[in-house]
């Protein structure tokens, strides 16, 4: 049911139907409200510094937009770098540092994948996740991280950073409810705007490519991967930070005859104890010069 009603949403808010069309527009009244509330929540921040640069990587919607790819390539350029985040679907609370640089501190459960994402690909960056991100940026400091990443961190208002917003196309230009945005670019708000095939590019690995793949996904909007992926015997997907079990994807093992699972790295970090048949879709990103120099000179700025 939860899965059912994920994939309504994000058609709901993406791509609706005529009948979605016009739920959304009775609810416009209520979006008014709620964009002048995060307006005057915006006016009413004054941005604090913390003593290094921060920079933030988001989007203005709800749902996936590639965040992490962005901030993991970004990061990769930089050293003593910090990654800090919420940790969505982690099944614990309060401040934890997933990785002091050298170790894996605690599992995925503790973690949530996207934070264990970030220590897979960036074994040298400290990993913080936190519901209070000036906590986390303060206990960065602490163990001596000279720059700092925020993982969807445009509506920390109170916090001085470097704005990067991903574009993601819709149709649907409303506030929620009746749209997918959460907050707007405000006047008097400077953010560096990015778009796909503009500052990044994107290319797709296979590792350990079998003939007959099932997709099994738990990402936002999991239909992004459709320009990336092989032929598959079926796609699969799951409302975003699914945790897997090993009994349902061995029963989709078993329904498709597929002879391994695709799954993103995301996917990968939760279920790779399973020991099954997985074959990797890798994502890399290609930044372009001119946006990496831009964050190069905030950084430089603000040490």
């Amino acid at each position: 049911m939860k899965k059912q009603l994920t994939l309504w949403a994000e058609r709901y808010l993406y791509a609706p139907s005529l009948s979605q069309k016009l739920l959304s527009l009775l609810l416009w009244p209520l979006s008014l409200l709620y964009c002048a509330l995060m307006h005057v929540r915006f006016r009413l921040k004054t941005p604090k510094t913390f003593g290094l640069p921060v920079i933030s990587v988001g989007n203005l919607t709800v749902g996936g937009s590639g965040k992490t790819p962005v901030v993991s390539a970004l990061a990769s350029h930089f050293s003593d770098v910090a990654i800090v985040l919420r940790g969505y679907g982690r099944q614990s609370e309060g401040l934890i540092v997933v990785s002091d640089a050298k170790k894996t501190l605690v599992d995925v459960d503790q973690s949530g994948d996207e934070a264990m994402l970030y220590v897979q690909v960036l074994p040298k960056a400290v990993v913080i996740v936190s519901e209070r991100r000036e906590d986390a940026i303060m206990k960065a400091k602490e163990m001596g991280c000279k720059v700092l990443f925020l993982d969807d961190g445009y509506n920390k208002h109170q916090i001085k950073k470097l704005d990067i917003l991903i574009e993601v196309a819709t149709s649907n230009n409303f506030c929620l409810p009746s749209g997918p945005y959460r907050e707007r670019l405000w006047p008097s708000k400077n953010a560096l705007q990015i778009r796909e095939d503009r500052e990044f590019k994107r290319s797709v690995k296979l590792i350990d490519a079998t003939e007959k793949m099932v997709l099994v996904t738990a990402i936002a909007r999991a239909e992004r991967l459709d320009p990336y992926l092989p032929e598959v015997v079926e796609k699969i997907y799951f409302e975003d930070h699914h945790y897997f079990t090993k009994d349902e994807l061995e029963t989709i093992l078993e329904r498709t005859k597929a002879s391994s699972l695709l799954v993103t790295l995301k996917d990968y970090v939760k279920i790779r104890k399973f020991n099954l048949p997985i074959t990797l879709l890798e994502l890399h990103l290609e930044l372009d010069e001119k946006f990496v120099s831009a964050v190069e000179t905030y950084i430089k700025e603000n040490l």
